[in-house]
């Protein structure tokens, strides 16, 4: 069964610092709130710290990559160069089409 096509919702970013932990605490002081300003407008939906290495997760609502990218390197730590992102775009669960289809049958 085909599945059908469903928008991106949602982009997944995870980042990873490129440089020692150290060396980003001078420009934590303008990242910190220009971050704040992306979740108090809505773009950032959820972010987390991660615990294999230093970095953070971020789950923003943008519909595109490019949006997600750019956002996220205008930020201080993007900008130097100190911050990567590997971007994975999320949408609805297209599975839940064969579901709905079953149950339609069921009646």
């Amino acid at each position: 069964m085909n599945l059908p096509d469903v928008p991106t919702t949602k982009i997944l970013a995870i980042g990873r610092l490129n440089v020692e932990r150290d060396q980003i605490k001078p420009v934590m002081r303008d990242e910190v709130p220009q971050t704040v300003s992306l979740y108090l407008n809505g773009k950032i939906d959820q972010w987390f710290d991660r615990q294999d290495q230093p970095g953070v997760v971020f789950v923003l609502n943008v519909p595109t990559i490019e949006e997600a990218r750019s956002l996220l390197e205008d930020l201080p730590l993007g900008q130097k160069g100190m911050m990567s992102f590997e971007f994975i775009p999320l949408g609805p669960l297209k599975q839940l089409a064969v579901l709905m289809s079953m149950a339609k049958g069921v009646s």
